[in-house]
């Protein structure tokens, strides 16, 4: 299968980003259905040759050996360009789609051998021959969504036999990247979900300020924040962290805000969240989650704050003179044992008093321990509004390495 004369060193460079002599392009013509949904489909995997990604280097090097060929790419074919993903032994990045073998590829589904590029009267006059010197091209498409998003491609300067045996090895390889584009279909999807979930913007009442964030590590995370207003004005505010990250996080912190909206709409926090652990307990069990988090009901007439702590402990309220009170109940997160209940506390914020509550990633970016409170407790000191203090943290995971999901909250009473 191998071709013994394979170089094992990369190429010189066979092109690059834009073809010399590349006329100015003309105006695209509207997209049909077919091929919108196609497009949509490629740039909704995220996917872009600056950022390299492990999962489809391993394939292509191993394809590289597999082959006997210098020259191996993983391409994704947009409206206008190919561009790679990951490459083996070129520094080519992108070229015009209509420059592109791979196109033609896409276009037919299924592969495309030539094993002799100058040889075929269909591609002898192709830029992949005249301007690149590419004799030989074997490509596969690769699906996604239902929709064909690029090609494994295989490429060498001198021409090839390709047997049969090679192409359906070729075609292997081409599923196992079709399992990974369709994984990263589906968390986008879910992510997309997520975000949806979320709070679209903050409650508002007069005389108070409320901000949040909730940034997971991965594309899908187990945090969630969550507000709902009853009728009678009061706002109930939940933050929960789900253990562990990922899909199957995300899944679970989709059930749990569900069941703590629904149980939420009249009862105080502690009925409210004993009845949302009954009907989640089954789910919590199965799937072996356990659920830390902060339920509360805000009076924004008198500041009066209702709340219950399962298990989650990472709230504080910094009062107006600057001293902190810093509040956990001992009580056990919601998936430990069948039937638990839940203390019910109370404090009242006034005028000038940040109540500031966050999930343990937000620890890790100060160094993992309690001790950071210190430092977040510093930040909601000095920012100034709810705003600014959330504003101040999303800049601080931004420059930092998050190895969990980092969410926190924060409600303010104005000062008088």
């Amino acid at each position: 299968m191998t071709h013994p004369g394979a170089p094992e060193e990369d190429m010189a460079e066979i092109g690059t980003t834009s073809l010399p002599g590349t006329p100015p392009e003309p105006a695209a013509p509207a997209l049909d259905a077919a091929e919108l949904a196609r497009v949509r489909a490629v740039e909704s995997l995220g996917l872009r040759p600056e950022v390299g990604d492990e999962r489809f280097d391993r394939i292509t090097r191993l394809a590289r050996r597999l082959f006997g060929v210098p020259m191996v790419g993983v391409s994704l074919i947009d409206e206008n360009q190919q561009w790679f993903t990951s490459r083996q032994g070129h520094t080519v990045t992108s070229l015009p789609r209509e420059r592109s073998m791979c196109d033609q590829t896409v276009r037919r589904s299924g592969d495309l051998v030539v094993e002799d590029i100058a040889a075929d009267p269909r591609f002898d006059q192709h830029p992949v021959l005249t301007e690149l010197g590419i004799r030989f091209y074997a490509g596969r498409t690769l699906h996604t969504s239902g929709e064909r998003v690029g090609t494994l491609c295989l490429l060498d300067t001198r021409p090839h036999a390709f047997s049969t045996e090679q192409r359906a090895a070729l075609a292997e390889l081409a599923a196992a990247l079709e399992q990974e584009l369709d994984h990263d279909s589906e968390l986008e999807r879910a992510a997309e979900i997520q975000r949806n979930l979320l709070p679209r913007s903050a409650p508002s009442a007069p005389g108070w300020e409320f901000a949040a964030s909730c940034r997971p590590a991965r594309s899908v995370g187990g945090d969630f924040v969550d507000w709902q207003a009853q009728p009678d004005g009061r706002l109930v505010m939940t933050l929960a962290d789900v253990m562990g990250k990922g899909l199957a996080a995300g899944l679970v912190a989709a059930t749990v805000k569900t069941a703590l909206h629904t149980a939420s709409r009249r009862r105080p926090p502690a009925e409210a969240l004993r009845l949302a652990a009954a009907a989640l307990e089954d789910d919590l069990r199965l799937t072996e989650s356990l659920v830390t988090l902060l339920h509360a009901r805000l009076d924004p007439a008198t500041g009066l704050l209702e709340w219950v702590d399962a298990g989650h402990g990472l709230q504080l309220v910094v009062r107006a003179d600057g001293s902190v009170e810093r509040s956990g109940s001992g009580d056990l997160p919601l998936g430990t044992l069948p039937g638990d209940r839940w203390t019910p506390h109370t404090t009242v914020l006034e005028p000038g008093d940040v109540l500031v509550a966050c999930s343990d990633g937000l620890l890790d970016l100060f160094g993992g321990t309690f001790a950071a409170l210190d430092e977040i407790i510093g930040l909601a000191r000095t920012t100034g509004t709810a705003g600014a203090f959330v504003d101040a943290v999303v800049e601080l995971s931004g420059h930092r390495t998050m190895t969990d999901d980092v969410t926190v909250v924060a409600t303010r009473r104005l000062p008088r």
